[in-house]
């Protein structure tokens, strides 16, 4: 990766990392047509994570396709969201101060926290 280190993405709970070489490609490409850096808030979460360990089936973070991408300004949150959509990116969440993206195997769904 151009733009990012593996260990960027380890779970916060266990330190594991499963994440996908494919997704990871992704989003490297995502971040040079942003241009601006992006600080991973969340990226793999192992299954016993205490957010994945409520859910029925783990999640796209326990799958290794997502990421949660720290936001600071509506600009950039514009600039990820157009590009995430144009790269393939079919999970992209809008908080107040991060973005989630993921390669979920469904059409492409948007929704906000």
């Amino acid at each position: 990766m151009k733009y990012f280190s593996t260990s960027e993405f380890n779970c916060q709970h266990t330190g594991e990392n499963h994440m996908e070489p494919e997704f990871l490609s992704k989003l490297d490409s995502l971040r040079e047509y942003c241009g601006f850096p992006f600080v991973i808030t969340s990226g793999y979460r192992s299954p016993s994570h205490p957010l994945e360990a409520v859910k029925e089936i783990p999640g796209t973070h326990a799958q290794g396709i997502a990421a949660d991408i720290k936001t600071t300004n509506s600009a950039h949150r514009y600039t990820l969201i157009k590009g995430a959509l144009e790269h393939g990116f079919t999970g992209i969440g809008v908080a107040g101060d991060f973005i989630h993206v993921d390669t979920r195997g469904t059409l492409p769904v948007l929704w906000t926290y």
